[in-house]
């Protein structure tokens, strides 16, 4: 059996990377933790791998003019889980990338590259369509934002088009009484969810609910009361389309879920 030759680049600027990226097979490499897996696994063959370690327009934190927090898609998981808590987008997020996988793959591993897989069982999207983040978007054809809410658009399927990158996770400024939590259900510390559900509380609470359809699902505007938290536990757990695979049945995530949502936005009113 022959073997296969994947080309390799190495740009060091967002241009270089854009043209790299011009055969239909091409993917970006942004950490690894789950592509190469993908690769030895069979699951893709690309031709050309483009990886975005040196193009240093992918990395950095910083506030803008606007209020929103922008962080570079090279930001590892564990420069996330070490990220200022300033309001509580950023100590959602900061809190999501503390259980990411095991320490070496969050020394490694990305948030752009966590982002473009959109696995629905992965903690970002959850985190990310509860605090109403942008994905910020790159090409030759320049930049675009899209809301988090309609990026994650099913398994493994996003917004981008070809020849984007997702350069930026931009989140919004939270207001200032408000609260985070994200908890997950899984087999053992590091795996992939079970059911997650990250929440943003301030006079009502906003969750997204991840592992239990193929995208996050959503709510706002739900009242603090356990009743209205369980009601739309059952909302979510009625709407779901959740998978039946080796870690859980999908009737026991159902089930699930109603729990874990309460739990979630119990912690994050307890939370400082």
């Amino acid at each position: 059996m022959r073997g296969i030759t994947v080309e390799f680049l190495s740009p060091t600027t967002l241009d270089e990377a854009y043209r790299a990226l011009a055969p239909e097979d091409a993917r970006c490499l942004a950490g690894g933790q789950s592509l190469v897996a993908m690769m030895n696994l069979g699951l893709i063959s690309p031709s050309r791998l483009v990886s975005l370690r040196r193009v240093d327009a992918l990395r950095g934190i910083a506030r803008q003019p606007d209020g929103s927090l922008r962080i570079g898609a090279m930001t590892t998981h564990e420069e996330l889980s070490n990220i200022e808590r300033d309001d509580a987008g950023s100590t959602l997020l900061a809190k999501a990338a503390r259980v990411v996988a095991y320490p070496a793959v969050r020394a490694h591993g990305t948030l752009g590259g966590a982002v473009a897989l959109a696995d629905p069982a992965a903690d970002y999207p959850a985190v990310l369509v509860a605090a109403e983040a942008g994905i910020e978007l790159g090409s030759a054809r320049g930049t675009r934002i899209v809301a988090a809410q309609d990026f994650f658009r099913g398994m493994f399927e996003t917004a981008l088009e070809k020849c984007e990158i997702v350069t930026a996770v931009r989140l919004p400024p939270a207001a200032p009484d408000a609260r985070a939590a994200y908890e997950k259900l899984s087999l053992l510390n590091g795996d992939f969810a079970i059911v997650s559900v990250a929440a943003i509380v301030g006079r009502t609470a906003q969750i997204a609910v991840g592992a239990c359809a193929p995208g996050p699902l959503f709510m706002a505007g739900i009242e603090l009361s356990d009743n209205a938290l369980r009601a739309a536990g059952r909302k979510l757990a009625a709407e779901s389309d959740p998978p039946s695979d080796q870690r859980a049945s999908a009737g026991y995530r159902r089930k699930v879920l109603p729990h874990l949502l309460l739990r979630t936005v119990r912690a994050a009113m307890a939370s400082s």
